[in-house]
């Protein structure tokens, strides 16, 4: 791999697999992603897309091989550096993982909180996102009381809020209807060309063609058997 690729690097998997049991989820798995790329990870369900997301986040830290995040060797980070780690990635889940005790505006604002910033800014940063995903208006509103599209938006929001270098996204349009769906990766993509590097685990390849250019790994039984470009 030539020096220009290993400064531009912003995930490096080096023959990573992982286990459930005596299972292996993930087999033998490479990559390189540079800063600033767009990835779908595709595949049927039980095929590793949700585990290599989840190594990437440290929700799953036993794993053999090694993960680089921006330079930093994931089976070797201490304690102290994981906070600083973690909020390099923003994290949209199928299930959305909203609060239902806090408002819209308190489960965004959570973020910005863990990360010592300000009340001032958090409010001017928290309504910036609500803006900018159609959800201005539901500040106020509990999750429960909102529509899956809505649920997603607001996960969406809390998923860019603290500008984050990476964004991964486990099935982010999986449970919603094609016009949610598509508002969705509409925003992400906006969110791209600020230069985010972002990696989509989906199923649903017919809505991501024709969307953005971006790479296509498709996983099958824990392996990648493709790597296409996506036009």
């Amino acid at each position: 791999m030539n020096e220009k690729n290993n400064k531009n690097s912003m995930i490096r998997l080096f023959n990573v697999s992982k286990r459930f049991g005596g299972k292996l989820a993930l087999k033998n798995i490479s990559l390189d992603i540079e800063q600033g790329e767009f990835i779908f990870i595709s595949g049927p369900s039980g095929a590793g897309k949700s585990t290599l997301l989840k190594i990437l986040y440290l929700a799953e830290n036993t794993f053999e091989g090694q993960v680089l995040i921006d330079g930093m060797n994931l089976s070797r980070i201490s304690s102290s550096k994981l906070p600083v780690l973690r909020r390099r990635f923003g994290i949209v889940f199928q299930d959305f993982k909203l609060i239902p005790t806090r408002t819209v505006y308190e489960n965004i604002a959570l973020v910005l909180e863990a990360a010592g910033k300000k009340s001032a800014f958090i409010k001017k940063k928290v309504m910036q996102v609500l803006r900018s995903t159609g959800m201005e208006k539901k500040a106020k509103a509990f999750p429960l009381t909102l529509s899956g599209g809505e649920q997603q938006r607001v996960a969406v929001a809390r998923a860019v809020v603290g500008e984050p270098s990476i964004i991964l996204a486990d099935e982010p349009t999986g449970s919603l209807d094609s016009t949610s769906a598509r508002a969705i990766l509409d925003f992400l993509i906006e969110y791209h060309k600020k230069g985010t590097t972002i990696l989509i685990a989906s199923h649903d390849l017919h809505l991501m063609k024709n969307t953005i250019q971006g790479k296509n790994i498709e996983l099958n039984a824990g392996r990648i058997i493709r790597t296409d470009i996506m036009l």
